[in-house]
């Protein structure tokens, strides 16, 4: 499971940026995620184009896409990958009470992650609970 905060990775995680670059290229990245002891994976480094070396045991790579004109010389800034899972259906007539829901309290994904790094989403979590499930196929 993994909660929203891989929306949004702060600047100071990406290990590459090369010196005296002020502004995102439009540009893959990918996000290395370590399990945190609450079950829920949490960003420690990114890069830029390719991690310089693979996923280890307890991590896990997730890919995305940046666009250009980013800020990246504020040390708080945070930049906004797209991973290509903003896109979540719901079944029919589940949709409101879940998205309702969700203004309150916080809920996480499950992701399903390919080893180049393409994430799919599998499950809507409520804590342990899953408000919905993508079938296997």
């Amino acid at each position: 499971s993994l909660n929203n905060n891989i929306s949004r990775i702060p600047v100071k995680l990406i290990a590459n940026i090369p010196e005296g670059k002020f502004s995102s290229e439009d540009t893959s990245i990918v996000v290395r995620l370590r399990k945190g002891a609450d079950g829920y994976w949490q960003p420690t480094t990114a890069w830029f184009g390719q991690a310089p070396a693979p996923a280890g045991e307890g991590e896990a790579d997730i890919a995305g896409h940046v666009v250009e004109g980013w800020g990246l010389r504020d040390t708080d800034a945070t930049i906004a990958p797209d991973y290509g899972i903003d896109r979540f259906y719901l079944p029919e007539g589940e949709g409101v009470a879940i998205q309702d829901d969700m203004r309150v309290r916080p809920f996480g994904i499950k992701l399903a992650l390919a080893s180049d790094g393409t994430a799919q989403i599998k499950a809507l979590m409520d804590g342990d609970k899953a408000l919905f499930q993508e079938p296997l196929y």
